[in-house]
């Protein structure tokens, strides 16, 4: 006899001693998950009987998939000089690596060059510093550009370093037309939650579409976009969020694209997108299923004639957020997972993040394992052999239409404010996904999420990890004397010249500014005074920063300790006469900023005064507005290792200003061995990744007593 449904409810009762539907799980994204699916769950649905390669594309764009060919593997490194980033490419392409993808310095994200005084802290930092066209001839010397597909993870700065890219090839051989590749040039979601921005909207999205119509006219193997929603869940969205706002961005890009007079057939089969997948395994192989779903409902809209123009391609990488600096062998099984979630979604190309990219810049040792986790993917577990082989399960089908359904109703509320440029000017992205960043961070401080490793099972003794350390003042050093090299080399004439005739497209609107980007690039302009020539047009944009409370207070309602910390940070303020004041500050060019959002978010739920100040600020500018604000505290975010340079830099200058009594707290991926140098330069206390914010705040209420005590004497 076949057991029914009502069967299977009276043996889970019986097993559990409640009712099954107590094991509902309701996840971040409000999607009932049961415990147990049947084919009832999937009687409704339309697209589960439908084919690889075939409208929607649910099951994949192509229709054997990786049966013919696997994803490609394409790890995303850079670091240093262009020369240290050219022999770390050359041994990983000799281990296996099959695509390059550039991964450049914050200096060089912002549009500046090396020896711009915003950017002493950050040359070669996170990634490799470019200043010019020879920069980049170094970076690729001895890999054929007319064979190696490159991706390049550039928004802000896309003009100058595409330009520079094109010609490196040609002048390594290479026809424009020769080239492959992705550039990211999303800068919807810069605005949105990554934040290296440098135009105000309007004109980037200018930048956006000289983009799409020049490598649709000219370099036709380039994939001219890369619409990313991996920064978005990196910075706290949900699964539903990054999925909505991500194909929101790309319907924006294809009617911009279509305001040109391009036909849609033109340039839509060279579109890519590139998700993020972390550790909910089932639901980010779904995602990547009703992406290529929603994505082919989007683009029958524009009516093309090409099945390709339907096709969403991405790329994904493993999740940067999940890597933990507790327990950072766990770091290797977690990327594993993630990595098999993206091949079983259907990726078409992949980077598994290193183990200890919580800590810092990955090292070799740690690079080849992450390359060898996607090796051991495609040749030792069989999993290519099958299309699909996720297709026909009820959980993950059920999971793709309610993914889509979800993420579909994001969507239409974008449309509804007039698109995602509007959506984006109002706010109405960044507001969401910072408030989920912050219920994320109270349900991992509460322990309702359980991080191994982190907040359970925590090791006694932790793991000495050895780490990448870059020498930024050597760095900038040498990029200084290269760029004055390429000054003295070039003909001024001639690259004045090409400056002046660049600025004028962009003040006019006529013309293409890659195009004349190009012959800048080509005169040995240098990046900073390509991007410097738009600026001169457009300005440089400077972002509102808004701060979003009663998210993670209200997630400890009724909380014993969460309610004593509150008390005594109100008992510190009738001794003061004020609550105490703390300025969350990001110092140098790192715009990821959503550990210093959530942060401030908790404290101030807490009951501190904060002040959240504005992106990108030196030491200098940080320093006087700690003194102009009163601030007990200055909390310096760190996430681009620009920690050791730019913090003694900041207490330097409160010192000048005669405020050496105030605290110095730095926070976010600061390794252990950099602990001593900061402290000896002054920084009172250090909250690494992971760190339990009411842990972070009792400690902050101690020093800031003794430091009090200190001043009352």
């Amino acid at each position: 006899m076949t057991a029914n449904l009502d069967d299977w409810r009276t043996l889970a009762e019986k097993e559990t001693g409640a009712d099954p539907d107590a094991l509902v799980w309701r996840t971040a994204e409000g999607i009932d998950v049961k415990p147990l699916y049947t084919q009832a769950d999937i009687a409704d649905l339309d697209d589960v009987d439908s084919l690889p390669g075939f409208e929607p594309f649910l099951r994949g764009p192509r229709a054997t998939m990786y049966a013919h060919r696997p994803w490609t593997i394409r790890q995303y490194a850079g670091f240093s000089t262009a020369e240290e980033s050219n022999a770390f490419y050359r041994k990983a392409l000799a281990g296996g690596q099959k695509g390059l993808s550039v991964a450049f310095d914050l200096a060089t994200h912002r549009g500046y060059d090396s020896d711009h005084p915003r950017v002493v802290g950050d040359v070669g930092k996170a990634g490799v510093a470019i200043d010019s066209v020879e920069d980049m001839k170094i970076l690729f010397d001895g890999i054929p550009l007319k064979e190696m597909s490159v991706s390049m993870t550039m928004n802000g700065a896309v003009i100058p370093v595409l330009a520079s890219f094109i010609v490196a090839g040609e002048e390594q051989g290479a026809r424009r037309a020769e080239l492959s590749g992705t550039i990211q040039n999303d800068i919807l979601k810069e605005f949105m939650v990554r934040n290296t921005f440098i135009y105000p909207p309007e004109p980037s999205m200018r930048i956006v579409a000289d983009i799409i119509e020049f490598t649709a006219r000219e370099m036709p193997r380039f994939n001219s976009i890369s619409i990313s929603g991996y920064h978005m869940q990196e910075a706290g969205a949900t699964l539903v969020q990054e999925l909505a706002y991500t194909l929101a961005d790309g319907r924006e890009y294809v009617r911009a694209a279509l305001a040109r007079g391009m036909d849609v057939d033109e340039f839509a089969g060279r579109l890519s997108f590139f998700f993020c997948i972390g550790m909910n395994f089932f639901m980010e192989a779904a995602k990547l299923r009703a992406a290529r779903l929603l994505w082919t409902r989007i683009m029958q809209e524009f009516g093309p004639k090409k099945p390709q123009s339907l096709m969403l391609r991405t790329h994904c990488q493993t999740s940067g957020v999940s890597l933990q600096e507790q327990d950072p062998y766990n770091n290797i099984v977690r990327t594993a997972y993630e990595a098999l979630a993206a091949a079983l979604g259907g990726t078409q190309s992949l980077h598994t993040n290193s183990f200890d990219e919580a800590m810092a810049l990955p090292t070799e040792f740690s690079a080849r394992i992450a390359r060898n986790t996607q090796l051991i993917l495609q040749h030792e577990t069989g999993i290519t052999r099958v299309v699909d082989p996720l297709a026909g399960s009820y959980y993950v089908e059920r999971l793709t239409n309610d993914l889509a359904e979800k993420a579909w109703a994001l969507i239409e509320e974008v449309e509804a404010l007039g698109g995602m440029t509007k959506a984006v000017a109002e706010g109405l992205p960044k507001m969401r996904i910072e408030e989920a960043a912050a219920r994320k961070q109270a349900a991992i401080d509460r322990g309702e999420e359980v991080i191994v490793g982190v907040n359970r099972f925590r090791p006694a003794v932790p793991d000495h990890v050895d780490i990448l350390t870059i020498d930024n003042r050597k760095v900038r050093a040498k990029q200084i004397e290269r760029l004055d090299r390429v000054r003295r080399a070039r003909d001024g004439e001639r690259c004045r010249q090409a400056l002046a005739a660049l600025e004028a497209v962009a003040r006019s609107g006529q013309g293409n500014l890659l195009a004349a980007a190009i012959e800048a690039a080509r005169a040995r302009a240098s990046v900073g005074e390509i991007s410097g020539a738009m600026e001169n047009a457009w300005g440089r944009y400077d972002a509102e920063t808004h701060l979003v409370t009663g998210v993670y207070g209200k997630a400890y309602e009724g909380d014993r300790r969460y309610e004593q910390v509150r008390a005594e940070i109100a008992a510190m303020a009738a001794d003061l006469s004020r609550r105490p004041r703390v300025l969350v500050a990001k110092v140098g060019q790192d715009g990821h900023d959503r550990g210093a959002k959530v942060i401030a978010s908790a404290f101030a739920d807490l009951g501190f005064d904060v002040i959240v100040g504005p992106l990108f600020l030196t030491p200098q500018e940080a320093a006087d507005l700690a003194v102009a604000e009163r601030a007990d505290v200055i909390g310096v975010s760190s996430h681009a290792a620009g920690h050791l340079t730019l913090a003694p830099m900041l207490l330097e200058e409160l010192a000048r200003r005669g405020a050496a009594d105030k605290l110095v707290i730095c926070g976010g991926v600061i390794p252990l061995q950099d602990y001593d140098a900061l402290k000896k330069a002054g920084v009172a206390a250090i909250y690494g990744p992971g760190t339990n914010i009411l842990d972070s705040a009792e400690n902050l209420l101690a020093l800031l007593r003794e430091r009090l005590r200190g001043r009352n004497r």
